[in-house]
């Protein structure tokens, strides 16, 4: 059993931004390698504390047998993050799906390429009961550190009881949690259900949930268990969201910490206004409008714009952006001016042709 070094868990209970790293294809819509390696040469050099690949913003269809293409993401991914020499903590996180057997397997090929802990998602085994999954999630602990992942049912997951969630967290090598139910509800049940466990203390609590993100940065969940007042936030994200604008979610991270330490009224307020207009701009990303439709063509539209990607192509033809996304992208880019990162990605963009020459 591969279990988290000590400095890697110090370090994801700190709190960090780990964007979910997007695929780079060509208009044939085969990999283009040099665009993916650039990508998560971005992700670093924006601050960012780690990259999950092979999630759900990386294309489910990477596993297709026809596209076969899990194993070289991480690979790249990891080449890339082992070049760079950073002096710092980074996260890699593989994406893990699919029954039991092939859970593991993905486990093995994440261990592999030296990745750190598996985001593993619950998606896709809607006809499994909850004592069935539980006993998927211990065999996949077995293998490499878990990263949970309360996964909404508008993209493939589905709601689990707050019981799940309290045998879920008693789980040893469980290290964190990714809650992305976009459900105020269901997000307090694994709060609360962290919190009654008696691993609480081991478990990082990562927001997933793109359409409150700040929101769910700055609150304190309290309980009062056994006569013990029991505390719990959620200290960064993983999420899709953050594989754009990613320096100045950084900068945005830094600054909710420095609001948790402080706890200024003023700080509060901005804060909160900010929050409305990170969930606008999602809004217009993730296409909540149609389901969801559109919400990988939306993010690989934004790295389009800045020249992070050659094209908004996916593995499936039919997913394009929705009708109005486009007008939607280009209004909350005309509004919202100070979230993005533009004039930093051309900075970046110019050493890495400077570099290439």
């Amino acid at each position: 059993m591969k279990q988290l070094p000590n400095n890697l868990q110090e370090f994801l209970h700190q709190g960090t931004v780990i964007p979910a790293h997007p695929l780079a294809l060509n208009a044939d819509r085969a990999l283009d390698e040099h665009m993916q390696r650039q990508l998560t040469r971005y992700y670093m050099a924006s601050g960012a504390g780690g990259v999950a690949v092979g999630v759900h913003s990386t294309q489910f269809e990477i596993r297709d047998p026809e596209v076969n293409l899990y194993e070289t993401v991480l690979r790249l991914a990891a080449e890339e993050v082992a070049k760079a020499g950073l002096d710092r903590p980074f996260i890699k996180v593989a994406g893990i799906c699919g029954p039991t057997a092939q859970a593991e397997n993905e486990a093995r090929i994440a261990l592999k390429h030296g990745y750190d802990i598996g985001l593993l998602s619950m998606g896709g085994l809607q006809g499994w009961t909850e004592a069935q999954i539980l006993d998927r999630v211990r065999a996949v602990a077995q293998i490499m550190p878990v990263f949970g992942f309360y996964l909404q049912p508008s993209v493939g997951g589905r709601i689990f009881s707050y019981d799940f969630w309290l045998q879920f967290a008693e789980i040893e090598n469980v290290m964190a949690i990714k809650v992305a139910s976009f459900n105020r509800y269901q997000t307090l049940d694994v709060m609360r259900a962290v919190c009654h466990s008696s691993r609480r203390d081991q478990i990082a609590m990562y927001t997933g949930n793109d359409d409150n993100i700040i929101p769910d940065l700055m609150t304190t969940y309290r309980f009062s268990i056994n006569g013990q007042t029991v505390e719990k936030e959620f200290v960064g994200g993983l999420l899709g969201h953050w594989a754009v604008w990613t320096q100045k979610a950084v900068e945005l991270l830094e600054e909710i910490k420095e609001y948790r330490l402080n706890k200024t009224g003023e700080g509060a307020d901005a804060l909160l206004t900010k929050g409305i207009e990170v969930t606008d701009v999602n809004a217009a990303l993730f296409d909540p409008a149609h389901a969801f439709h559109g919400c990988i063509p939306g993010i690989h539209e934004v790295l389009r714009r800045q020249g992070l990607l050659e094209g908004r192509w996916c593995l499936n033809p039919q997913e394009e952006l929705s009708e109005g996304q486009m007008e939607e992208i280009d209004r909350v880019y005309q509004m919202y001016p100070h979230l993005n990162d533009d004039a930093f990605v051309n900075e970046f963009l110019a050493t890495e042709n400077a570099l290439s020459l």
